[in-house]
C-alpha cells in the first residue's frame, strides 16, 4: 500500500501539464514545478492567459520550441476548443485532425516500412524530420532568376503614368496645358498598376509523398525569397502554416525551423480532411481569396471522396486559380485514375505533373501568363 500523499484535485490539472511537457522533451525540474504551483497561487488567476504567463515564467521553454510549448498549453488546459478559436493565436499554428472511425480499424503506425512511399495510411504518425546537407538545383536557381517579373500578377487600383492607357490624365495635362500657354498638345494617359498576386501553396508531406518531401519543400523556400506575397501550408494528419519559419534567409535554418514546427511528417493521408480545416479557419481561408492555389500532392487520399472534392469545390470558389500538381502526371496525356483526382478534376483548372522540382517551376513561371482579373 503506498503511502505517497494524494495530491489535492485543483493542484491535479497543472502537475498533469509538467507531465505532458516532460513527455514532448521539455526538460523541467521539480523545483520549476514547484515554482509554477507558488506562481499560480500567488496571481490568483482570473483567466487561462494568467496561467500560462506563470508557466512561461517558471518553467522556461526554450524560444525555439515555444509554438510547440503554446500548443501542449492549449491541448491541455482548452481541448478541442484550442481548435475552434485557431485563428486567434499565434502565427503558425498547427490544426489537428479529428480521426473518424471510417470501416476497420487500422494500426497506428505510418507506411514508413515502404521505402518507396508510394501507399497511403489514414493512421497518425508524429515525427521530428531532419534535413540533409542542401544543395542548389538548376530549377531552384531558374525560380530565383526568374520569378519576380514572371510569377502571375493582378491589376491594382492605383494608376500610373503611359503612354497609351484607358484613363485620362487630366491633372498632368491641365499642367502641361498651363505651361504652353492654354494649348493642349498631349493628352496625358494611365493605366492601372501590375501588383503580385497572392500565392498559396499546399504541400502534401505525407508518407506516400516522402519522396518528394525535402525538394517540394526546398522549392517552397526558394519561392518565398523570391516573391513576399506567399503562404506555406503543410498537411497529412495535420495542417500546419510554415510561411514565417520559411522567410528565414539562410535555407538549412529556414527548414529546420519548419522541420521543428511540422509533426506530421511522412504520417497519414488524409486531404479532405486537412482543406476542409484549412477552409474552417477564417484567417486561412481569406489566403485564398483571389490567390493562385498551388496543391502539391499525389491524392493518394484514405479519408472520405466527398469530403475531397467538396474542400476542393469551395476552395476553387475563392481562388484566382486552382493548379492541382501530382507526381502520378507523368505525361501530356495523363488521365486520373484514383478515386480522389477523378472526384476532384472538375474543380481544378490544372492537374498537370509535380513529380520534379524543373516541372513545377515550370507551372509556377507559366502561371504569370494567364489573363490577369
Amino acid at each position: 500500500m503506498s503511502t505517497e500523499p494524494e495530491l489535492p484535485r485543483a493542484v491535479r490539472i497543472f502537475v498533469s501539464f509538467v507531465t505532458l511537457l516532460r513527455a514532448n522533451g521539455f526538460a523541467v525540474a521539480p523545483e520549476q514545478t514547484a515554482a509554477y504551483l507558488a506562481a499560480i497561487e500567488l496571481l490568483g488567476p482570473r483567466d487561462l492567459n494568467d496561467i500560462r504567463q506563470s508557466a512561461l515564467a517558471t518553467l522556461g521553454p526554450p524560444p525555439e520550441r515555444r509554438a510547440t510549448f503554446d500548443r501542449l498549453f492549449d491541448l491541455h488546459f482548452r481541448g478541442s476548443e484550442a481548435i475552434e478559436h485557431a485563428d486567434d493565436g499565434e502565427d503558425d499554428e498547427t490544426v489537428r485532425l479529428q480521426e473518424e472511425g471510417r470501416g476497420d480499424e487500422e494500426p497506428l503506425f505510418s507506411d514508413d516500412a515502404s521505402e518507396s512511399g508510394l501507399t497511403a495510411t489514414r493512421a497518425e504518425a508524429l515525427v521530428e524530420r531532419r534535413f540533409a546537407q542542401l544543395s542548389t538545383t538548376d530549377a531552384l536557381r531558374r525560380l530565383a532568376r526568374e520569378a519576380p517579373r514572371r510569377l502571375p500578377r493582378r491589376r491594382g487600383h492605383r494608376r500610373m503614368r503611359t503612354r497609351r492607357g484607358p484613363f485620362a490624365d487630366l491633372r498632368r495635362t491641365l499642367r502641361e496645358t498651363v505651361r504652353n500657354d492654354g494649348e493642349i498638345l498631349r493628352l496625358g494617359r494611365l493605366k492601372r498598376r501590375q501588383r503580385p498576386r497572392k500565392m498559396l501553396l499546399l504541400i502534401d508531406v505525407s508518407g506516400s509523398m516522402k519522396g518528394r518531401t525535402e525538394e517540394n519543400m526546398k522549392l517552397a523556400h526558394a519561392l518565398m525569397q523570391a516573391a513576399r506575397n506567399i503562404e506555406v501550408f503543410t498537411f497529412g494528419t495535420r495542417l500546419t502554416r510554415v510561411t514565417r519559419a520559411l522567410r528565414l534567409k539562410h535555407r538549412e535554418q529556414a527548414l529546420n525551423a519548419a522541420a521543428h514546427l511540422v509533426s506530421d511528417w511522412d504520417g497519414g493521408t488524409r486531404i479532405g480532411d486537412a482543406l476542409q480545416a484549412f477552409l474552417a479557419v477564417p484567417r486561412f481561408g481569406g489566403y485564398a481569396r483571389g490567390a493562385a492555389v498551388i496543391v502539391v500532392s499525389d491524392g493518394l487520399e484514405r479519408g472520405d471522396p466527398d469530403a475531397l472534392r467538396d474542400a476542393v469545390a469551395k476552395l476553387s470558389r475563392r481562388a484566382w486559380r486552382l493548379s492541382w500538381l501530382t507526381p502520378l502526371a507523368t505525361g501530356p496525356g495523363f488521365r486520373p485514375q484514383t478515386e480522389a483526382l477523378i472526384a476532384i478534376a472538375r474543380y481544378v483548372d490544372d492537374l498537370v505533373d509535380g513529380g520534379s522540382s524543373a516541372s513545377i517551376v515550370a507551372h509556377l513561371l507559366a502561371l504569370g501568363r494567364r489573363r490577369a482579373a
